[in-house]
């Protein structure tokens, strides 16, 4: 009984490999048509070189964190590679935090990105994630070992709207991208806060962006940003902060983040994470 114990276990970790390895190909597969679309919407940069003049009128908290982090004359961001390890709540009763890593690939014009992130659950069984903005789209799929489909939203405006508010949310890491020429307006709020505003074709959104006492952003915030619950998404509260700056390709950008859901009973944090490698692709 025991070696036929030892051979059933032998054959479901066998199956299970091959599952994974299976599912590891499939998703690949899918991770480069997505990351195609993304390319196939790039549009040209202008201007090709970072030009303060444009700085004018701008919030004054808008205009010191612009000028701290870039250079005058320096090139434009046309895309980053950005790799993270962290934590992701999966969420339920309580808090189920589970380890991930994630490569991510971002095009500032036309704002586009693809999350592809690996969360694992136990030795040997991983869920597979997607999170991305592509030519105007919002689309959140997750798979267990990438074969199972476990979460599928795309093609609504909220699904679209809560995409690009992480593009602009996250824009603190390719910081060109938060100049008037890319397509953000600015609003004043106060010394240390202001809003952004980036409309993508028919969606558009908004942030409020908080500066620290040295002028860097801290913290991001959206007034309703769309939170799955079951099969719906309800318009939530939802809180970013960053911190732990460093210079990478002549700019200042943090490399720690954690971002939250803002309930009745107070914050909910759901994501966790630390860049491990960030490339810039300058124009």
């Amino acid at each position: 009984m025991l070696r036929l114990a030892l051979c059933a276990a032998a054959a479901a970790a066998a199956a299970l490999a091959a599952g994974a390895a299976y599912g590891a190909r499939r998703w690949a597969s899918g991770t480069r048509e997505l990351r195609a679309r993304i390319e196939a919407a790039r549009m040209p940069m202008v201007p090709r070189a970072v030009d303060f003049r444009e700085l004018e009128g701008l919030p004054a908290p808008v205009q010191r964190y612009l000028r701290l982090v870039l250079r005058e004359g320096q090139p434009m961001v046309a895309g980053v590679r950005v790799r993270h390890r962290g934590s992701l709540d999966l969420g339920g009763a309580g808090p189920r935090w589970r380890p991930f890593t994630s490569d991510q690939r971002v095009l500032t014009r036309r704002p586009g990105f693809d999350w592809d992130a690996r969360v694992r659950l136990l030795p040997g069984l991983t869920v597979r994630v997607h999170d991305a903005y592509v030519a105007g789209e919002g689309i959140l799929h997750a798979e267990l070992l990438g074969l199972i489909p476990l979460v599928g939203l795309r093609g609504t405006r909220e699904v679209a709207e809560g995409e690009l508010m992480r593009f602009l949310a996250e824009a603190a890491w390719y910081p060109t991208a938060l100049l008037p020429s890319q397509g953000v307006a600015w609003e004043p709020v106060d010394r240390r806060s202001a809003r952004a505003t980036l409309a993508d074709g028919a969606v558009a959104v908004t942030l409020l962006f908080g500066f620290d006492e040295a002028g860097l952003i801290e913290a991001v915030r959206a007034e309703a940003r769309g939170r799955s619950v079951g099969r719906e998404l309800v318009p939530t509260p939802w809180h970013g902060r960053v911190w732990n700056y460093g210079e990478r390709a002549g700019m200042q950008v943090p490399l720690e983040a954690e971002v939250a859901w803002l309930l009745p009973g107070g914050a909910k944090p759901y994501w966790r994470g630390r860049i491990r490698d960030i490339r810039h692709e300058l124009t």
